[in-house]
């Protein structure tokens, strides 16, 4: 009776069997493979994990497994264990992060101030050169009748002056600086002797001399009125000299006579 009971539950049990659904077997589970990260100085350094292999390693990091032997100096008798270094190849170091840096505000820079104008003095003389000799000397006059020509660069400034007769120079003060021109203008009557223009820099505080002569020409010369004498004339004289002396003569044979 008992052995019918057992293997009546005995069937039971093994078509249950039959009807319960099979439970899955858990899903593997991948083990992660951490992005390696070249180190300053360029390498790419990975670390062993629990249960990696080298063909694995080469797998996940797109080589073949001779290049990672080689790179590392493994031979095929060689094992890794977690914790090993393997150096997986080059690439660019990490650009680090470069720490906040203060804003420089530059310092508004005030106006720029303008430069002062300077002012000279340009006096200019038309001598009357006697000797010839292009240099003037104090005795040498101004020649009167004749014209001094003043203008700067820019047109701003033109002075133009009648010389006199004298010895003083014709000067005019608080010129502004810069460069100037001066022309004479020699009266008739009358060759240069030296160069009658000239151009020159002007600095403020100078004070500049320019000498210009001439010499009257031939028929000036012949023009020249006679110098001024004593107002009696030669001829005069001369007569004047032959009665003073016929009347000593005179006198002389008159004091004869008497003896």
């Amino acid at each position: 009776m008992k052995s019918r009971i057992l293997f009546s539950l005995s069937i039971c049990l093994i078509l249950l069997g039959f009807t319960l659904p099979a439970m899955a077997a858990p899903p593997l589970q991948a083990t992660v493979f951490p992005s390696p990260t070249p180190g300053p100085d360029g390498r790419i350094i990975y670390l062993v994990q629990p249960g990696d292999t080298l063909w694995r390693i080469a797998a996940l990091a797109d080589i073949s497994i001779d290049q990672l032997r080689a790179l590392n100096n493994l031979t095929a008798n060689d094992v890794i264990a977690p914790g090993d270094e393997i150096f997986l190849g080059l690439g660019g170091p990490a650009t680090p992060i470069p720490p906040d840096q203060p804003t420089v505000t530059p310092t508004p820079s005030g106006p720029t101030p303008t430069p002062e104008i300077g002012y000279g003095t340009l006096c200019v003389i038309l001598y009357d050169d006697v000797n010839g000799d292009a240099i003037r000397q104090e005795e040498e006059p101004s020649i009167p009748g004749g014209r001094i020509s003043i203008a700067n660069a820019d047109g701003s400034i033109s002075i133009t002056e009648d010389t006199l007769g004298g010895l003083d120079h014709f000067c005019s003060e608080n010129l502004k600086e810069g460069e100037y021109n001066i022309t004479v203008g020699i009266p008739d009557g009358y060759n240069p002797t030296t160069a009658f223009n000239a151009s020159i820099i002007l600095n403020g505080g100078d004070e500049t001399y320019l000498d210009f002569g001439a010499q009257p020409n031939s028929e000036t010369l012949a023009e020249a009125p006679a110098p001024i004498g004593t107002g009696k004339s030669p001829l005069l004289g001369i007569i004047g000299g032959i009665v003073l002396l016929a009347g000593i003569g005179l006198g002389i044979y008159a004091a004869v006579m008497k003896k």
